[in-house]
């Protein structure tokens, strides 16, 4: 269960403030995010799904991109991120890959869900198999695949993640 300290609701006011922003400016859709570690705030993000026309521009993405970038570092183990909405399955995927130590969300999906943002089918897609999957998938040229990654295995310029 995550606790409910002073520091995370003022983070979660921000975060609340950063998607009024969003809604406010037309930038996108009712959603924002702070990624905080130590008391300090590294990234913040707000939805910039329609101003970018990029469909990966959730803010809880361009808040652990903006976080990344200003320390030169691919993982932010020990932060935490302050979502306005609990995270879609691309932004929890993103939470996961950099290694976020938790998240703190105000609104549900079912919330979201309800003004028409609803990625109830990609996390059923998601849990279920590989084969059952709506987006057809077919593999092809694994070989040639597999020579790139015995490149970068040998690469002196790789770094591992």
């Amino acid at each position: 269960m995550i606790r409910d300290s002073t520091a995370d609701r003022w983070y979660m006011i921000e975060a609340i403030a950063l998607a009024r922003r969003s809604v406010e400016e037309g930038a996108g859709g009712p959603f924002g995010a702070l990624l905080v570690r130590d008391g300090r705030v590294l990234g913040r993000g707000r939805n910039r799904v329609v101003a970018d026309c990029d469909p990966t521009a959730h803010a809880e993405v361009l808040a652990i991109r903006e976080a990344c970038v200003a320390l030169g570092v691919f993982h932010l183990a020990g932060a935490t991120l302050y979502a306005s909405c609990e995270p879609c399955p691309m932004c929890l995927a993103a939470a996961h890959w950099a290694q976020l130590a938790r998240v703190v969300y105000a609104a549900e999906a079912a919330d979201a869900a309800a003004l028409g943002f609803a990625d109830g089918a990609i996390r059923d897609i998601l849990a279920g198999r590989a084969e059952d999957r709506m987006m057809p998938r077919a593999q092809m040229m694994r070989a040639e695949a597999l020579e790139v990654f015995r490149l970068w295995r040998q690469s002196p310029l790789r770094v591992p993640y």
